[in-house]
């Protein structure tokens, strides 16, 4: 056999200078392990403000780095491999302290500590050898650090779309507990400004990959961010200081070509129940309203939010417009009902009330001051006749 094709297979650890460089790397693993400790601690002040414990955990993974080396460098006709057993020594919840970056940081130094010592370690004739061995190894290892924050970052994304999927449920069901707090502040809620809740829905259930498009969309745009995702229905909860209707109209496009129902501002989070619970009596009602526009607020749906039985919608009727109406004077709730009883028009409700159709007119423009409501507009006229039967019944009972 020509002597080419007898090099060509003879094995990488039985290279010229291999066999004694692995020996001799062997025995300064523990050199190489502390010479990395004391450069850790010279070089990045990260390391230096861990605790003990942690400190530990970070000096282990350097160590067992090392020792997976020099397993790998005695046959390294193989691939690299069991890279990813570095990190198994240490807790998965250590990569909550340490970075991806910080990670990198380490590797770096631990290779520049063996290329500085490769000289020391390595047999006459076989540093580049060594050298070369160590850059191919912290490749893999830098690989296997990646892929081991990536695996945490996709635990904790499943777990914090559990948890959120939790809130956003206990806000639904109206729940009051100490829990809730302590979940959304685990979920980085700050509880800055007013809340609101926005339902509506989509074609087809998200996938996970449009839920979180969903979810970045959703916390560019407000300061706090909860999203509900059950089946075809979306169930967001935004909360911060500002212009949540503006936040909420923005995120429109997110949502399917069906109705979009934004519930009422709230103080806080505690409250957040009743603006969900609006929201949602709201999308059973719209369809009673094929004009509604979209987004709608869930309180231009109190008529059609009674006739499904939103009792709710009922008192808040009254409140808002029978009772204003009630206490004011200068006859403002008998003109309006004239001029409801009769087809809205200004001269006949005149005429049933001896004035003259300037009064009728004036005291509707009274009517829209005292309720938010026009009379004069169609919708909103129907809103005030609705309140007034709902409240005129309250007041019969």
């Amino acid at each position: 056999m020509p002597p080419a094709a007898q090099n060509a297979n003879v094995p990488a650890a039985s290279t010229p200078g291999t066999a004694a460089n692995l020996q001799r790397v062997r025995d300064g693993s523990g050199l190489l392990t502390a010479a990395a400790l004391r450069r850790l601690d010279e070089d990045l002040p990260w390391y230096r403000a861990l605790p003990a414990d942690e400190r530990s955990w970070v000096g282990l993974v350097a160590q067992s780095g090392i020792t997976s080396f020099v397993t790998w460098y005695a046959d390294r006709t193989m691939t690299p491999h069991g890279v990813g057993d570095i990190f198994a020594a240490a807790p998965t919840d250590l990569t909550r302290s340490i970075s991806l970056q910080h990670t990198l940081q380490l590797v770096r130094i631990v290779v520049e500590v063996v290329e500085t010592h490769s000289d020391q370690l390595a047999a006459p004739g076989g540093e580049r050898d060594l050298r070369e061995a160590v850059l191919r190894y912290s490749r893999e290892v830098a690989f296997s650090a990646a892929e081991v924050y990536a695996r945490a970052a996709e635990v904790r994304g499943a777990w914090d779309a559990r948890l959120e999927a939790l809130v956003v449920d206990a806000i639904i069901r109206g729940d009051q507990d100490n829990s809730l707090r302590s979940r959304v502040s685990a979920l980085g809620w700050s509880g800055l400004g007013e809340v609101l809740v926005m339902v509506g829905t989509t074609v087809s259930p998200l996938d996970d990959i449009r839920a979180a498009e969903l979810r970045r969309a959703t916390s560019r745009a407000a300061c706090d961010v909860l999203v509900g995702i059950q089946g075809d229905r979306v169930v967001l909860v935004l909360g911060g200081e500002g212009d949540l209707i503006g936040v909420a109209n923005s995120l429109l496009p997110r949502f399917g070509p069906g109705p979009v129902i934004i519930g009422p501002s709230m103080q806080n989070l505690d409250d957040a129940w009743r603006s969900a619970t609006a929201a949602l009596a709201g999308l059973r009602a719209v369809p009673a309203w094929p004009q509604a526009p979209r987004p709608v607020l869930a309180d231009e749906l109190l008529p059609e939010r009674l006739l499904t039985g939103d009792h709710e919608a009922r008192r808040t009727l009254v409140r808002l417009a029978y009772t204003p109406l009630s206490e004011a004077t200068g006859s403002v709730l008998d003109t309006l009902s004239a001029y409801l009883g009769n087809g809205r028009s200004l001269e006949a409700a005149a005429r049933d009330l001896y004035v003259h159709p300037n009064t009728v007119r004036y005291r509707l423009r009274k009517v829209a001051e005292l309720t938010g409501w026009d009379p004069l507009d169609a919708r909103e006229s129907f809103v005030l006749q609705v309140a007034l039967a709902v409240g005129r019944l309250a007041a019969a009972r």
